[in-house]
């Protein structure tokens, strides 16, 4: 689409903007107009436009467990982490915007004396995403503690409250895969009574076994789900490809399921890292490893 039409359509987005700029991993094309919505509203109202004209419309969330490749993504991009950040507290009952970083939730919600999502401080996402992927860490995950998710439905322009026994949460699935235009809006989970103390103790903990585990440079996170009855950086390492590299990008000493990037990495080396590694582990260990990063954009 011309660009003229979309600075028409959405004036407030910004045009042609590198989008590694807004990934974890550094990596990625130009978005033809990435919008930072103030609110929900604004956010519909963006996404109801794009309907209207045809314009394709992708959602980012943290910018992390992604992979925008190299050419860029058409249309509009919204993102979330610095809009809808609001967070309600009632009881032991909370309401979460899908812009909300689930680490920032979990020191919230624990500082708060609320018990269940001291997990999420694991999780570099942000509410909407953990919905999506049914993130977890730590042996807990988001669909132990989640009540609802407000999913604003384009092709009936409404906006329904979808209870966890109707989404279809399993390992880092759920029924949003099926339906990539449904937009979380907002989620609430149902915690339990904790003491703070105890509760910013075990995060601390947890924090200290990821920054042991992890390496120190961009990555998206998790490169690869878990295969059943193993971890994907144990085969990954069984089967000899620690340092593997291809450009800039390599599979971590410190952790194999994490591929870093040295600076300059493009999704282009990445894919092509990714595809060895696959190769490699079914080849030497009969294992089938999936992705858990999301591929977007355009080569």
């Amino acid at each position: 689409m011309h660009k003229r039409t979309l600075q028409r359509l959405f004036p407030g987005a910004k045009f042609d903007e590198p989008l590694r700029r807004y990934t974890a991993w550094k990596i990625g094309g130009p978005a033809d107009a990435l919008l930072e919505p103030l609110g929900a509203d604004e956010l519909v109202e963006a996404v109801e436009t794009a309907r209207e004209y045809d314009v394709p419309v992708t959602i980012l969330g943290g910018g992390t467990n992604v992979l925008i490749l190299d050419g860029g993504i058409r249309g509009l991009t919204v993102r979330l982490a610095r809009a809808l950040t609001d967070v309600t507290i009632e009881g032991t009952s909370v309401t979460a915007d899908a812009g909300v970083l689930y680490p920032v939730l979990a020191n919230t919600t624990a500082g708060r004396g609320l018990a269940g999502l001291e997990f999420a401080s694991g999780v570099p996402g942000t509410v909407g995403g953990s919905v999506y992927m049914n993130a977890g860490a730590y042996g807990s995950d988001t669909s132990e503690v989640l009540s609802w998710a407000d999913v604003y439905k384009p092709e009936t322009g409404a906006v329904e409250r979808v209870p966890n026994a109707r989404l279809g949460l399993s390992y880092r699935r759920s029924a949003l895969h099926e339906h990539p235009d449904w937009v979380v809006l907002r989620a609430a989970y149902e915690l339990a009574d904790g003491e703070p103390g105890e509760l910013k103790a075990r995060i601390k903990e947890f924090r200290a076994q990821r920054m042991n585990g992890s390496p120190n440079r961009p990555s998206c996170g998790s490169t690869f789900k878990r295969p059943e009855g193993d971890y994907p950086g144990r085969v990954i390492e069984a089967a000899g490809l620690k340092g593997t590299r291809v450009g800039q990008i390599e599979v971590s000493p410190v952790h194999a399921n994490y591929f870093v990037n040295h600076g300059g990495g493009t999704a282009r080396d990445a894919l092509q890292l990714i595809e060895q590694v696959e190769e490699t582990v079914f080849e030497r260990l009969g294992v089938e490893l999936e992705l858990e990063v999301k591929i977007l954009g355009e080569p």
